[in-house]
């Protein structure tokens, strides 16, 4: 079963777009490791929440040392207000099952 991670990063004032530019130089490389489902970046203007779906947990541990978030932090240490807060989640399915998971197949 896929792995879902929350990301949320708190820039500090003002700083929200050059997290959002970090994300698009290193996506390209996120996306390309091996068990990348979904590396999608949100925004509500304020934080930057990244929402991830990796095939297994082995692939994230090896995305979490990788040359995406290695290259990332470099680009964004100084603009962050906070640690970013990562939640490794486990999927609880409700209701209709095409609409209450993001696992894969739905």
């Amino acid at each position: 079963m896929s792995v879902v991670v929350v990301a949320v990063l708190t820039p500090k004032p003002g700083r929200s777009q050059e997290l959002l530019d970090a994300f698009a130089v290193v996506s390209p490389t996120v996306h390309a490791e091996t068990g990348c489902e979904r590396y999608a970046a949100h925004t509500d203007g304020d934080l930057v929440v990244m929402v991830e779906r990796w095939a297994s947990v082995a692939d994230l541990a090896v995305h979490a040392t990788g040359a995406g978030i290695t290259e990332l932090g470099a680009l964004t240490d100084d603009a962050l207000a906070a640690p970013t807060d990562v939640k490794v989640l486990q999927n609880v399915p409700f209701g209709d099952p095409a609409k209450g998971t993001i696992q894969e197949g739905h």
